[in-house]
């Protein structure tokens, strides 16, 4: 396995509703199922909302008119899917396409502030970062201090479950530490499939505090532009 590193600067029958009072409401009460209702179409979310990204808002409906329901699964800032959804409740459920239309739009509004007010949550809620108590500060200013750091650190990852590769441990290590410094350092890691490439990123990670990384296992350039790495 070779470890690179870099610097860098940081239609039949329908219902028809228009002259029906619009009834809209976005019950949030269970994060996993959320729940809508546009007249006489319900719409469940099943499994919630991912908070994570704005980009896109992929989603699991059961949409409901009476005792006939439908599951579908798609983004809905995706035109192209939500337009073929639109057609196949009417078709299924039998109601009017305009007032299928009109429901997910209003949905994915209600989605969107809803999932920008539990953002804003997260982001005020009680800081996660682990206070150490005087004697775990005690005991990391004398490991600090002791002689042969670099050996001694080196061992301790070794300990932490990764076997070999001493210097690519270590040296990434070095780079994760290196989040902290106003130029940190980045590393790639190339190699065959199955040579333990993600073991040792996962494990030297797992060294480093939770509220000082993020970890991404499908690539979004977002997130590249956007966001501190290790």
């Amino acid at each position: 396995m070779k470890l690179y590193i870099c610097q860098t600067s940081l239609a039949n029958k329908k219902i028809f509703m228009q002259d029906l009072p619009t009834q809209r409401h976005l019950d949030t009460r269970n994060a996993d199922h959320l729940q809508y209702r546009h007249d006489l179409l319900e719409i469940a979310v099943l499994g919630g909302l991912r908070t994570d990204t704005l980009d896109r808002m992929r989603v699991t409906l059961k949409l409901k008119v009476d005792h006939t329901n439908l599951r579908h699964n798609l983004d809905l800032y995706n035109s192209v899917q939500v337009d073929k959804l639109v057609r196949l409740v009417a078709e299924r459920l039998g109601i009017g396409t305009s007032v299928v239309a009109a429901a997910l739009a209003d949905l994915t509004d209600l989605l969107e502030a809803y999932r920008l007010e539990e953002r804003d949550k997260a982001m005020t809620e009680k800081d996660p970062r682990k206070i150490l108590s005087e004697a775990e500060i005690k005991a990391a200013r004398l490991y600090l201090s002791s002689s042969n750091l670099m050996a001694r650190t080196q061992a301790d990852i070794g300990k932490a479950g990764v076997i070999g590769e001493e210097t690519n441990r270590m040296l990434l290590y070095l780079v994760y530490k290196s989040r902290k410094r106003d130029n940190p350092l980045h590393a790639i890691s190339l190699g065959s499939s199955g040579n333990g490439k993600t073991h040792l990123q996962e494990t030297v990670a797992a060294l480093i505090p939770a509220e000082d990384k993020l970890e991404i296992t499908t690539p979004n350039w977002r997130k590249f532009t956007t966001c501190a790495f290790l």
